[in-house]
């Protein structure tokens, strides 16, 4: 049975201290006070919408992932727990480091550009990733990375180039 969550989420006791300076992305309405452990779920292997969902730590699903990983337009939609659309990602075609745009809402449109996403490098044992602001458009330096191993179930994003944790998943 899936559980829907309101924002925001209830408090739950995490062993990360906060941010000194709250830092939003997306949008303030998914900013919180305190650190929250939250967990990507994969459901049953399928090709159809839904295969995602980040819950909380008490399973309450957070947000989900819609999108068909086998279409012409190979696009997913982010959604918050009630279904609105909070952002969709899109692979650029015809690039190297495998680069992807991330657009406010259902768009597509340059003007909705949140960040772009690309590999660090072509070939990678782990994933490396660099994030880039829309505001960032000369990509000198990331505004974020993001370095994983989908087979250690872990994450970890810095700001740019630095060694400052901003979150992070898995078991450390």
């Amino acid at each position: 049975m899936e559980h829907e969550q309101a924002y925001p989420p209830p408090a739950a006791p995490s062993a990360y201290p906060p941010l000194a300076t709250p830092l939003s992305v997306i949008g303030p309405q998914y900013c919180y006070p305190q650190p929250v452990d939250l967990a990507a779920v994969r459901k049953v292997l399928t090709i159809t919408e839904g295969n995602f969902a980040v819950t909380d730590i008490n399973g309450n699903i957070m947000f989900k992932i819609k999108g068909k990983f086998f279409s012409i337009h190979d696009r997913r939609l982010l959604t918050d727990a009630a279904g609105n659309p909070v952002c969709t990602l899109r692979p650029k075609i015809m690039t190297v480091h495998d680069r992807w745009q991330v657009f406010r809402g259902e768009s597509t449109e340059e003007k909705d550009l949140i960040f772009t996403v690309k590999r660090s490098s072509m070939i990678q044992l782990k994933t490396k990733l660099h994030v880039f602001l829309a505001t960032n458009p000369k990509e000198d330096v990331c505004d974020f990375r993001v370095e994983g191993s989908w087979l250690e179930r872990s994450c970890i994003i810095y700001s740019g180039e630095s060694n400052t944790i901003l979150a992070q998943a898995g078991t450390y």
